[in-house]
């Protein structure tokens, strides 16, 4: 296994870094993340133009047909900021969803505005909170003459205030689970942002929402199959801008024990400061190395779906436990909104649930690993 990047891959991450640099300075983030206004759509289309939407999708759709590792190291640096906007749900999680279900017709309609930018899709899926899984799908599809209505409430969609149209995630009268697009303006859709400890998240109510038969994406039956394959390549993505806002946590606050004195000396040389950061360091490690390992054997053409699930539970807890040894060492300034670390742990609390905790994850690898048989 060789994780060094390729001559492309550094400069895919350099423009990235400077990308972040220029348009979202750690002040400006600072304030978005504090008033709530992580939407950022001009942001996100700036990005477009560079070709970070859809960056895994094939030319013919508009995409740039980058490999996994590509795609992750560009997503590293954008959450080094960590970048908001629907970088991931539209242009990684939504299209790969309508690459792996939608009819070629579909596909040469939807995904050239989601790479460009022009058009934000974001994925409304589950009902029920924190729970993940087909079981967490209630939303109603209901058959009104030759369409459809559509009824029910996604509690937590992430960057759910930022998009244009959703693919819904449904029942039908007979139960089966579909896929649907849905635009933002049709009559009957409400949007709530949430505003607790969380970033980026509104609550979606489709309310006798018309839907016609040619807005499914995929079989109805076939929605939440069509799901998981669009997610074993996405999650790994996803994790890699977990590594890199875990990365820039870590730079920051070993910076700070440098310069932070007390009692005469720098803080660095405390052993409990010190003990925070070598915990800090496991968890980015653990993170870095098994997302990077995920994404080389999914670009080898290798077996890969137990490592998706590895990388989806140790980032998102690397990402949550560092934010919280970096609370212990910067104390009261890490606490105040317009601290760069405040942003992180926002964040850090919305995607640990997001598309499944930790345990979630840890349990599916396991199914993978040492499958049971069905009793």
């Amino acid at each position: 296994m060789d994780l060094r990047l390729t001559e492309t891959q550094g400069m895919f991450k350099k423009v990235a870094a400077d990308f972040v640099k220029a348009e979202a300075p750690s002040h400006l983030l600072t304030q978005w993340y504090l008033k709530r206004q992580t939407s950022q759509i001009d942001l996100y289309r700036k990005a477009a133009q560079l070709g970070w939407s859809g960056m895994m999708v094939p030319e013919q759709y508009g995409g740039a047909a980058t490999s996994f590792t590509d795609c992750g190291v560009v997503f590293e640096e954008l959450g080094r900021g960590p970048l908001p906007g629907p970088f991931f749900s539209s242009g990684v999680l939504a299209a790969l969803i309508v690459l792996e279900g939608a009819s070629e017709g579909q596909k040469k309609a939807l995904l050239s505005d989601i790479c460009s930018g022009k058009s934000i899709v974001v994925p409304a899926l589950t009902d029920r909170g924190a729970h993940w899984g087909p079981e967490s799908v209630e939303t109603r599809l209901t058959r009104a003459g030759d369409s459809f209505l559509l009824d029910g409430t996604k509690r937590f969609v992430y960057d759910g205030e930022a998009a244009m149209s959703y693919i819904c995630a449904a029942r039908t009268e007979n139960g089966e689970m579909a896929l649907v697009f849905v635009n933002r303006e049709t009559p009957g859709i409400f949007v709530t942002p949430h505003f607790g400890f969380m970033a980026s998240v509104a609550e979606v109510r489709f309310d006798r929402v018309r839907v016609a038969s040619s807005s499914f994406i995929g079989q109805a039956g076939a929605g939440w199959r069509i799901l998981e394959a669009a997610l074993q390549k996405a999650i790994p993505i996803l994790c890699a801008y977990q590594v890199g806002a875990c990365q820039e946590i870590f730079d920051m606050t070993a910076e700070y024990t440098r310069n932070r004195v007390a009692f005469g000396q720098p803080i660095g040389r405390f052993q409990r400061v010190q003990d925070h950061c070598v915990d800090l360091s496991i968890h980015l490690d653990a993170a870095r190395y098994v997302t990077y390992e995920t994404l080389w054997k999914l670009d080898s053409g290798m077996p890969g779906a137990a490592s998706v699930h590895e990388a989806k539970a140790v980032a998102s807890e690397g990402y949550y436990q560092v934010c919280n040894f970096a609370h212990m060492v910067w104390a009261g300034p890490g606490t105040d909104y317009l601290h760069p670390l405040m942003a992180h742990s926002v964040l850090a609390h919305t995607l640990y649930q997001y598309l499944g905790t930790p345990r979630h994850h840890k349990r599916k690898m396991m199914d993978v690993l040492y499958p049971r048989e069905n009793t």
